[in-house]
């Protein structure tokens, strides 16, 4: 049977008609028996106030039943003003895709469905993916629209607060506690905080920095987002359609600035948090937090979000005689520009897209660079890194993007790198066969061939999307060394096996971050950061640890990644907290996450 010869909406409504009999008589079987055996339903806090999938007929089976009394959904239907349904290539499969609505007890969902013919019967569709996610809590909705505030807390006429006065009281906190209070002010902060706020969640952002946006403002000078201005959009703002394609570090500084003042978000700056504890009994935590004039005060939320990212607390190397040098030691999260040693040399420690990037501006700062590398790095082109996005240009919108793009369970996006892996590979073979002949050491997403992206997703970094550093190493512009022919620091630079010493007036360490469990360490303790377990990294249910669902900590949460996943994962999150508030988990079943941290998904595994 030919796809193309089915009409699109007839084929997605028919299974949307049996699905929903199903649910309703409790058929569990029967809705079952809709999916191919090696089906996928990928859940975004709809059913399971969480983010889970279920993969094959035994995981299917298990999380309807643990959710489906519960949820009580109905209303199963195509999606009326939305990309309508269609025959389409996904993962290199052909397959009928519609974007579906539908209703359950608590509220208003949306999602994907993807079918196959059944192998045995091509004659017969099934499911080959079903994402549920949920748009909105009922009663519980967001603040926009028709829902907006009408302002009249502010427009009691003259004599009265205006909606400054209104808006000082509210960052003050002088008369109350934050419901939420979300460390770090950049983009996931930011994000976050707006969801929150629409919600109707009192929300407190706290940020060391003394603007917001200064997280990006004080990074090395030239530097410049890698992905395309199409996928980068915040929640409820998007970029003005006169945007450059790939937006400089200080207009998207200055564009998150904006977007705090515009979505009314409570920022306190210059405000550092020094460390806190959780009461069981209350369920409250206690902050210390360090204001800019050196006072300390101590809030009690209820929820703590972590948004430091997966880049929180820098690594520095722990090479033998490094306290010798006498040059400058830095970490790359310090740099900012390479004139200061304009004339000298300098050594990145480090090949990942930071230590490229330093590496290409301290040369042409006119610095004479070398690179270490220490283990095998992901080379792509920025053109070819694009790939991954290339959803984002078929015509439909952002938003019926997102919600295709997240229809993507843990073996299907396995599946989908692989193939873009191997089209980028091919595409820039010339310049990668240049890097091995000089020595620098490739790989394409170990263990398993899937890509740039699907490494970050595992492990946060490991590749460099090229804009130019890459060529200067073929062309022997900029110097490579390998971390396991170093004997020592000296005071002159490195001292390597060979006895030569490469020189260096300045070494920059472009080693990596902690993960976020370690920050939970030395904010929290021992025993809250063993309670949590690692974040970010699949688990063992192919999502992400600890990333923008619940923890085994009550009342904390970690928000993090690009731009694209702020869009999409802050409204998720932010239900999540408000049904918390509002006392509807529990209600709803609340199939969380289970009391133990999250596993880590075998490496094995995570090759299939």
């Amino acid at each position: 049977m030919s796809l193309k010869s089915l009409n699109p909406t007839e084929a997605a409504s028919q299974w949307l008609g049996k699905f929903e009999a199903a649910l309703a008589k409790e058929d569990i079987s029967a809705a079952v028996a809709l999916f191919v055996p090696d089906g996928h339903w990928r859940d975004i806090v709809a059913f399971t106030w969480d983010i889970r999938t279920a993969s094959g007929a035994e995981q299917i089976r298990d999380m309807l039943g643990r959710t489906l009394p519960a949820a009580r959904p109905y209303n199963f239907r195509v999606a009326e003003k939305r990309t309508q349904p269609a025959v389409v290539k996904r993962a290199g499969v052909e397959t009928i895709e519609a974007i579906i609505a539908f209703e359950t007890a608590m509220g208003r969902a949306s999602g994907i469905l993807r079918l196959v013919p059944l192998a045995s019967d091509p004659g017969v569709l099934k499911a080959w993916v079903l994402l549920t996610s949920q748009d909105e809590i009922k009663g519980h909705e967001e603040r926009i629209n028709a829902r907006r505030p009408r302002g009249e807390e502010w427009s009691g006429g003259f004599g009265g607060e205006n909606w400054m006065d209104h808006r000082k009281k509210q960052i003050a906190y002088e008369d109350r506690e934050p419901a939420v209070v979300v460390i770090g002010g950049s983009q996931s902060g930011l994000g976050i905080a707006a969801c929150l706020g629409v919600l109707g969640v009192d929300t407190l952002v706290i940020d060391k920095h003394e603007r917001v946006g200064d997280a990006w403002r004080k990074r090395y000078h030239n530097l410049t987002l890698h992905n395309e201005v199409f996928v980068d959009h915040l929640p409820y703002m998007p970029f003005p359609p006169n945007y450059p394609v790939y937006i400089p570090r200080d207009k998207i500084a200055n564009w998150l600035e904006f977007y705090a003042d515009t979505m009314e978000l409570n920022v306190w700056l210059e405000t550092e948090f020094t460390g806190g504890t959780y009461d069981e009994k209350s369920g409250t935590y206690s902050l210390t937090v360090r204001r800019a004039d050196g006072t300390e005060r101590v809030v009690r939320p209820r929820h703590v979000v972590f948004a430091t990212g997966v880049s929180a607390i820098p690594i520095m190397p722990d090479l033998p005689g490094i306290e010798t040098f006498k040059g400058d030691l830095l970490h790359s999260s310090q740099y900012n520009s390479g004139r200061k040693w304009k004339g000298g040399k300098g050594i990145v420690l480090g090949t990942g897209n930071s230590g490229h990037d330093v590496a290409h501006d301290l040369h042409v700062s006119g610095v004479q660079t070398t690179m270490v590398q220490r283990s095998t790095t992901l080379i792509v082109s920025l053109k070819e890194a694009q790939r991954v996005y290339e959803l984002y240009q078929e015509g439909s919108s952002v938003e019926d993007c997102d919600l295709i793009a997240t229809a993507s369970p843990y073996p299907v996006l396995v599946q989908g790198y692989k193939l873009s892996a191997a089209l980028c590979k091919q595409a820039d073979q010339k310049l990668l066969d240049g890097l091995a002949a000089r020595g620098f050491r490739l790989d394409n997403g170990e263990p398993d061939e899937t890509g740039f992206q699907m490494k970050y997703l595992r492990r946060g970094g490991g590749y460099y999307f090229n804009v130019g550093c890459s060529d200067l190493i073929v062309e022997g512009k900029i110097g490579l060394e390998h971390h396991r022919n170093i004997e020592r620091v000296v005071p002159e630079g490195l001292k390597m096996k060979d006895g030569r010493v490469v020189e260096a007036n300045v070494i920059v360490a472009a080693t990596g971050y902690k993960n976020q469990q370690d920050v939970v360490r030395h904010f929290f303790g021992d025993a809250m950061a063993e309670r949590v377990g690692e974040v970010w990294g699949f688990d063992e249910g192919g999502e992400l640890r600890n990333m923008w669902r619940r923890t085994s900590q009550p009342g904390l949460w970690f928000v993090g990644g690009g731009l694209p996943h702020v869009r999409i994962y802050s409204k998720f999150l932010a239900q999540q907290i408000k049904a918390c508030e509002v006392g509807l988990i529990d209600r709803a079943g609340g199939y969380g996450r289970d009391a133990a941290p999250a596993k880590t998904m075998p490496r094995a595994q995570a090759a299939e």
